[in-house]
């Protein structure tokens, strides 16, 4: 479940960004274009799903992103991209490594905590 996996990415569940990101993922594995359309249409759907503005959303993803980043599951963000990731990915880079990592199967090796658990999408 992608709850689950931006959880043990370290993105608290309090965040509204958890919500938008859970959300993203779910827009983008039905219609992946959309990451390509961010600002156009990816923020704006969002927006209109949980009453509130496409630069909320667009904030408010950042900053869970930005959580992950800095006090969350590196070891587990890294094995998501597949290589050892340098800066803080952008919102639309997180979620394109995301559903990537998703229909792969996504297995998620949960290195803090050891062993494994299927993540569904």
């Amino acid at each position: 479940m992608v709850k689950d996996l931006l959880c043990i990415l370290g993105i608290p569940i309090k965040y509204l960004g958890h919500r938008y990101l859970d959300y993203a993922v779910e827009l983008a594995m039905a219609d992946e274009s959309i990451l390509s359309a961010v600002t156009i249409r990816l923020y704006p759907a969002i927006a209109q799903q949980f009453g509130t503005t496409a630069a909320a959303v667009n904030r408010n993803m950042r900053t869970a992103i930005d959580h992950c980043w800095e006090r969350g599951n590196r070891a587990l963000l890294d094995q998501i991209a597949g290589y050892p990731l340098r800066y803080r990915p952008s919102v639309s880079e997180f979620l394109s490594l995301l559903v990537a990592y998703l229909r792969r199967g996504g297995e998620v090796q949960d290195p803090l905590h050891g062993g494994s658990a299927p993540v569904d999408a």
